[in-house]
Order: C-alpha cells, then structure tokens, then sequence
C-alpha cells in the first residue's frame, strides 16, 4: 500500500515536467524494481544515483530527464537523510583539510589514465572547453580556452608563472611552449604527475606533487583550472591568502571554477561518495567575500553553457571507447560514469551549475584592464 503511494507520488512529480514511468519517449523512466520509489524517499539523490547504477530503472536520455527536473526546480522536493548528515558533517568538519586532500586524488584522478586518455582530447584537458564559432572539435575548444587565459593573463616570454592543480600537465605544456613562459604545476595526483612528467622535450615545466598550502615563492602569474571546487568553504580565505602570497605586485590571478547558484557547504551525495570526495561548488558570494580585502576584480566571465557541449564529447568518448576499456572497468562502473557524465552536462544545461573564469589583480596595480572577448 505504502509502495503504491509513492509510486503515484513520484508519477505525478514526473509528469508535471512530461516525463513518463514506463513511456516511451527518450527521458521517461523504464521501472525495473519498485524498491526505487524508497530508495529515493529515504536517500534522496544518492539513493536515485545507487539505484541507477544497481540497474533498478533506466532512462535513454538521462541528460534531458535531468534537463527537465533541474529547470523545474523539483528536484527539490526530494530531500534525504545523506544531505541532511553531510551538511551537519561539513558544519563539524574541515573536510578538505590537508589529511584530506588527497582523497580526491586517490578515488577519482587516479582510476586510471587508461580511461582519461580515451574520454578526454589529446591535450589531457579535464575542464570546461571554449566553443567558440570558429571551434569545432573537442581539441579545439581546450585550445580555444588556453589560449583565453592567456589573453586573459597577459602571458609573455620569459615570465614565471603557477599552474595550481595542473592535472596532467596539458596547460602547462601549451603555455610553455606557445607562449614562452616558464611554468611550475602543482597536483596531488600520482597518477597526473607521472603523466604530466612524460614527453617534456626541453620544454620549461616543473611538475609537483604538492598541496597549494605549502607554496611560498613568487611569480608572475597565477592561474588555477578546474581546481577550487576541491579547496572547500572553510578554506576559501586561506586559499586567496596563499596564491596572494606567491603574487608579484604586477600580476594576475585567473581562476577557472564551477559555481554554484546559492551558498553551500556540501556537494550533492552521490557526486561526493562515488565522484569527488570531499567536494563542493563555490557560490559567486563565497568567492567573493573569501578574496576580499586580498584581491580586486578585473573581470568575471561565465562560460557554463559551454560545459554541456564538452560533457556530451566526454559521454560519446567514452561510450565509444568502452569495449577497449570494459575488462578494467566493469558495467556497474560504465552505469556510474555515464550517469554522472550526462547528469552534470544537465546541470549545466538548465543554468543549475555556472563555470566562472574570474580574473584578479592586486589593488594598486598598474595592469590595464581590456576586453577579452
């Protein structure tokens, strides 16, 4: 009897934004086991992700089921012990805390190179791209945001400059070698650094397997990928206060991150238990209220309608790539990968997730300030 009624109430949650149990169409839902409907009242959205994964229902085009589910704003009707634990947790907690920051290097960057190296584009590029109207492949629109912060950056020969969570080395690389810098990357994955540390050719980089907390020397420029949405609200402050201490006078901070729509101190669930441990997406107020009295802003450019092309490239790498990848990566995992590869390029597509590129200098600096773009 209780089963039935959630069954109607999720029936009718859906078929608000036109999304069918059981239809037809690309986004509706195929129930196979009726243990989802408590799945999701007790768990929430991690119980809807482990659901998917376990294989109790599924969904053609899960990229426009959550399309249609984000915009509505339905989503939060649904709430769940985890959230409710996992905010008392980071209330207590610092948990992106130096014992903890490699957690994230640990369950996530280093699963293996094998499956980046198919699902991501020949620069080893694992942010947001730049599809501009002349950008046409997925390459092209990592070059494409390269060559943006570039611009952003004012790079010229012969500058020193940070790359703070350099990945595998892909921006280090280009900017080295396109733009004359010299370039010193920081990442706290093995896996990254390894691969970053291959294929140099004389080129001015100098890879490190180090935690931003623990730099102390100057340069010219700092830039930082895809790489604050691990740093956490508690350390926001501190993260400014380390990149302004590693700032010459002249310089620039550019800073590429996910942003989130409201002020929160958690990720969602099932991101933060099977994809980034330990994460969290900075609101606009966070970044700038931590940078406050540290940094002035010469720029704030939103380019997250550019990150769902980029996922829907990941997703299609990846599914056309998994047959090499399959005996390493079992099915329950191919469930996993996708759900989250076509759930975040939603989040991007219905405007629940923004990708900011922020640009900082110091007050009192003489940079000029241009258009970029």
């Amino acid at each position: 009897m209780f089963e039935k009624f959630l069954e109607n109430k999720y029936k009718d949650l859906l078929a608000s934004v036109d999304i069918e149990i059981d239809g037809n169409r690309p986004w509706d839902i195929k129930i196979h086991n009726s243990e989802l409907y408590k799945s999701i009242l007790f768990n929430g959205s991690l119980g809807f992700g482990e659901s998917y994964m376990k294989g109790w229902f599924d969904c053609d085009r899960l990229d426009i089921f959550f399309d249609k589910i984000l915009s509505s704003g339905i989503y939060k009707e649904v709430g769940g012990v985890p959230r409710i634990l996992g905010n008392i947790k980071s209330k207590i907690k610092n948990l992106q805390s130096v014992s903890r920051a490699f957690q994230v290097a640990e369950r996530h960057y280093d699963i293996g190179n094998d499956l980046f190296s198919l699902m991501l584009d020949k620069t080893m590029t694992y942010t947001c791209g730049y599809w501009t109207k002349n950008v046409s492949t997925l390459e092209q629109s990592q070059i494409a945001k390269l060559d943006l912060v570039a611009k952003k950056l004012d790079l010229k020969a012969g500058m020193k400059v940070l790359d703070i969570g350099c990945g595998w080395g892909g921006a280090a690389k280009y900017f080295a070698k396109e733009y004359g810098v010299s370039v010193v990357g920081i990442t706290i994955s093995n896996e990254q650094l390894n691969y970053a540390k291959e294929d140099l050719k004389g080129l001015k980089v100098e890879f490190r397997l180090v935690d931003y907390r623990d730099l102390d020397e100057k340069f010219d420029s700092i830039y930082s990928i895809g790489m604050f949405e691990a740093v956490g609200y508690k350390n926001y402050r501190e993260f400014f206060q380390v990149v302004r201490r590693c700032l010459k006078q002249g310089g620039a901070f550019l800073l590429h991150t996910i942003g989130g729509n409201e002020s929160e101190s958690v990720a969602d669930p099932w991101v933060e238990k099977y994809i980034f441990p330990n994460g969290m997406m900075p609101s606009a107020e966070q970044i700038a209220e931590a940078s406050e009295g540290i940094f002035i802003f010469d720029d704030w450019q939103n380019i997250g309608p550019h990150y769902d092309k980029t996922l829907m490239c990941w997703y299609e790498n990846f599914v056309n790539n998994y047959e090499v990848l399959k005996d390493t990566y079992d099915k329950q995992f191919y469930r996993m990968w996708t759900y989250w590869l076509l759930t975040s390029a939603a989040n991007f597509r219905s405007r629940s997730l923004q990708l900011w590129q922020v640009l900082f200098s110091l007050e009192g600096s003489k940079r000029p300030i241009s258009s970029f773009r």
